[in-house]
């Protein structure tokens, strides 16, 4: 059985959302390959403090900022790898190349370098994943209503919306999740819908979201290029992980009209159940936009709301 070696990688990223990759130099494993930098975590380090060494050795630059983000494991020839992802949005510096052959600056949605090491290959998918999700309840404010504000939030920059109307009788929370997946595409954004895959792939969204009870009851994954899943405890997380799922939305850090009386996690409950997974997490339960940069430090992906979410793009 091989040792688990653990290694510290960075998500460097710059304000118009590039980020940072590197190119293995000959005389390595997998030359040619493209990763994300970073390196092994040595004896008496956290990867946290591993990978702020590693980018100033590999890069020349000092870590300003750095969030928890995603933990994956991978079997090569050589070795099991464990890797530590860090997002790094903020470093002082210029960035230099003193062990990769090249370096670029790449955009998730049109990578324009391969092949990408094996290990880090998986995240660039959760990179396209926007940060903020809006939940629509055309079912509290009334459909023409839920419209015109997802109309304003598209239009101001929101790019996934979850269809979800648990109060709309059948024929209406179809005719609007077809109307509401119509305009989110046309504006470039995600679309998935809450608990119904059959209506999903009807008006064409991009994915299902499967509540924690739908999650429970699954063998496989959905066949469909996104699905994510609510969870509130730490096995309902390893559930959506163990079915591949493409993320996961935890909650409620704090209290929400949806869940009244329902515990709130806080902010120190989420970063210990949303640690070392290896999906992206959404924050939700009473959040805005003012509480993404808590959330990023928690390690969640960003956050996901029903009521604070679409005043923020208005």
């Amino acid at each position: 059985m091989k040792k688990i070696v653990d290694v510290a990688a960075g998500v460097i990223t710059r304000p118009d959302g590039s980020f940072l990759l590197g190119q293995r130099a000959p005389g390595t494993f997998y030359p040619g390959y493209w990763e994300f930098p970073g390196g092994k975590v040595e004896a008496g380090e956290t990867p946290a403090q591993a990978l702020v060494r590693e980018l100033d050795e590999e890069l020349g630059i000092r870590v300003q900022a750095l969030n928890p983000w995603l933990m994956r494991e991978h079997h090569y020839e050589h070795a099991h790898v464990r890797l530590h992802f860090f997002e790094v949005p903020a470093w002082s510096g210029e960035v230099n190349d003193h062990v990769h052959s090249a370096l670029v600056w790449q955009h998730a949605g049109r990578l324009e370098v391969g092949p990408m090491l094996p290990a880090n290959g998986p995240i660039l998918k959760a990179l396209r994943l926007p940060r903020t999700m809006g939940i629509t309840h055309a079912g509290e404010i009334g459909v023409e209503a839920q419209l015109a504000v997802l109309d304003t939030a598209l239009a101001g920059g929101l790019r996934l919306v979850q269809v979800r109307e648990p109060a709309l009788d059948a024929a209406v929370r179809e005719s609007f999740a077809i109307e509401a997946v119509r305009r989110a595409r046309a504006a470039g954004a995600l679309a998935v819908v809450n608990g119904d895959e059959q209506l999903a792939l009807r008006c064409g969204a991009d994915g299902v979201h499967l509540p924690a009870v739908q999650l429970a009851a699954l063998d496989v994954r959905p066949d469909l290029p996104w699905v994510g899943a609510s969870c509130h405890t730490r096995a309902e997380l390893e559930r959506a992980a163990a079915l591949e799922l493409d993320y996961a939305v935890l909650g409620a850090v704090g209290e929400t009209p949806t869940h009244p009386g329902q515990a709130a996690l806080g902010w120190e409950g989420f970063a210990r159940l949303a640690a070392g997974l290896p999906l992206p997490v959404f924050a939700v339960g009473g959040l805005t936009a003012a509480d993404m940069a808590a959330a990023r430090a928690a390690g969640a992906h960003g956050i996901a709301a029903i009521r604070g979410v679409w005043g923020a793009f208005a």
